[in-house]
């Protein structure tokens, strides 16, 4: 785990390597001081010889001055190094999750890589500040101290030498105890970050359903837990104050006794006694202070496991060696594909799938929810592998081909549109970034999107809120479909993505795409069979089987599934007719 989160040092390894060098100077000028001070009293001021007193003070200075100067540029060469570090933290697991196929981004939550990437981040920043400069200072202040003590006196420095070891293995103790407990703290902040998304996500619903009691019992739900293990963990770590507590004023009761003989019996002066106090309490202070790093430490562990697991995740989508960049038409063939979400076979919801899609056509793909029509398509651009069979576009096997190339040809428009925060013309130019103002024009009126675009007082600068909140859905659509346009590919797929579109509307997109687009593959998945009827060819799918093919007509005269459809959708209207 440490050797995959230091690489993301990276330029800032010169800041790391210095921040712990500083630290050592200032730690020493520190522990000069007392040694110095002990002088003063015993050389200086105890023979009244105001030389060496003018000496000695101007040693004291210095050393102040330099501890000062040097813990400065530690403390700002650590927060460059640290803040750096999380910085690059966080754009290798942003890149990382780009890199993502649809499988590997189902086996993380939203909300738990939105936590790895705020708070996990955050807790390994912290503790990597803490590591290059509290855990370099509280060790070294402490050998040094114990080195100054034995100098001055070795029948105390045992006394330092023995309580050090034992607060240490009792510390390690105590954050490995509570480590099982800031894990179990950290995926209930995944959990809790997923009712909040949700909430915020569908609070129209919330609304109107009435539910906000509801939703609030659980969010009280999840953070009280939360509460709870972080207090019990807390709790646990509270012990840390009191075992150093004891442990230091045994030592300055020890020290205390010992030195007070030792001055009597004339081994020890009054200088070096006062510097042995010194030195206990600077031992005190760095002690503190490795308590809190081991606090940090303990808790920013499970944070690094947690990034370290997305930065490991293997994409299960590929480039082969020397891939495809080139995909020649938009014919489409399923050549008895299988498909699983768990790659496993026994539970393939796609079975035994031929099919031929003939450049240019239009196809219509009807069934029920469930059914595994959107899995179907998903396969063509592949966001998806497929467990069994083969999937080939303009003749080619799509493993074969690049990545970029193929999904460039392949523009989706998904169930679930999503628009970003922006103008309109920003959002649709993510299908062609180069994209000029009369492209984007151009496939909006194919979208029947023009319309309402310049009915907005800002055209086509106006701003889009997050999610497109203050578009309609149908708008919302249209935009997205806009956009898949724009990217000119030789296969396009409207997943259900004209359900929010009026009938009228609907007939409008459909007349454009045979009309400017007829050398493009269109697969339209639809509920409505107004969507499909005109289609070329209309695939009738049933539980994960293609049930059958054909035109309209053939499909009335000879599929029930298809006619009981049909019907159910027509003889609503029909009946207002006749009432009419």
């Amino acid at each position: 785990m440490l050797k995959r989160l230091l690489k993301s040092i990276r330029e800032f390894k010169t800041a790391s390597i210095l921040t712990p060098i500083f630290m050592c100077v200032e730690v020493f000028m520190e522990i000069a001081i007392p040694f110095l001070l002990s002088k003063l009293i015993d050389e200086g001021i105890a023979n009244n010889d105001t030389k060496q007193i003018t000496i000695l003070g101007i040693m004291l200075v210095l050393s102040a001055g330099l501890s000062l100067v040097f813990g400065v540029l530690s403390g700002r060469f650590a927060a460059k190094a640290s803040s750096g570090f999380a910085k690059n933290l966080r754009e290798d697991i942003y890149n990382k999750i780009q890199d993502f196929s649809f499988f590997n981004i189902d086996k993380f939550s939203t909300s738990s890589l939105v936590t790895r990437l705020t708070t996990d981040v955050t807790n390994v920043q912290q503790a990597y500040m803490m590591i290059i400069r509290a855990a370099v200072r509280a060790p070294i202040t402490i050998i040094f101290a114990i080195i100054m003590s034995f100098v001055i006196d070795t029948r105390i420095g045992i006394i330092y030498l023995v309580a050090t070891p034992i607060l240490g293995f009792l510390l390690i103790f105590i954050a490995n105890y509570v480590r099982p407990i800031f894990k179990k703290v950290f995926n209930q902040i995944d959990h809790l970050n997923c009712v909040v998304q949700e909430n915020v996500k569908a609070i129209r619903v919330v609304k109107s359903f009435v539910t906000e009691e509801k939703e609030i019992g659980k969010f009280n739900k999840i953070s009280d837990e939360i509460y709870q293990n972080f207090s019990r963990a807390e709790k646990i770590l509270a012990f840390n104050s009191p075992i150093m507590q004891i442990t230091i004023y045994t030592c300055l009761t020890l020290i205390s006794y010992f030195g007070a003989r030792f001055i009597v019996i004339g081994t020890l002066t009054t200088g070096e006694l006062t510097s042995l106090f010194s030195y206990i309490m600077q031992m005190l202070s760095s002690l503190m202070l490795l308590s809190m790093v081991f606090v940090m430490i303990t808790m920013a562990w499970e944070s690094g496991q947690r990034i370290v697991e997305v930065l490991e995740e293997k994409p299960d989508l590929k480039n082969k060696e020397n891939p495809i960049y080139e995909v020649k038409n938009g014919k489409i063939e399923f050549k008895n594909v299988g498909f699983s979400y768990v790659k496993d076979k026994k539970k393939e919801i796609l079975k035994k799938i031929n099919l031929t899609i003939n450049s240019g056509e239009t196809v219509g793909i009807i069934g029920g929810t469930g059914d595994g029509k959107s899995s179907l398509v998903n396969l063509i651009p592949r966001l998806y592998d497929v467990t069994s069979g083969e999937v080939k576009v303009g003749g080619i096997n799509v493993k074969d081909y690049d990545l970029k190339t193929l999904r460039d040809q392949v523009s989706m428009v998904l169930q679930k549109n999503e628009l970003f925060s922006g103008t309109i013309k920003d959002n649709i130019r993510w299908g062609n970034l180069q994209a000029t103002d009369e492209e984007i024009v151009e496939v909006c009126k194919l979208a029947q999107a023009d319309e309402f675009i310049t009915g907005f007082p800002d055209g086509y600068d106006t701003m889009i809120e997050q999610g497109g909140a203050n578009v309609s859905g149908g708008q919302k659509q249209r935009l997205c479909i806009a956009r898949a346009l724009l990217k000119k590919p030789k296969i396009l797929i409207l997943d259900d993505s004209t359900s929010a579109v009026d009938t009228k509307t609907d007939s409008l997109i459909r007349k454009a795409f045979s009309e400017k687009i007829p050398n493009t593959t269109k697969i339209i998945i639809a509920q409505r069979i107004s969507s499909v009827q005109d289609a070329d060819k209309i695939i009738v799918m049933s539980n994960g089987r293609i049930q059958a093919i054909g035109k309209h007509e053939e499909l009335l005269r000879n599929n029930k599934i298809y006619k009981e459809i049909y019907i159910s959708q027509t003889k609503g209207s029909e009946a207002y007719e006749q009432k009419v």
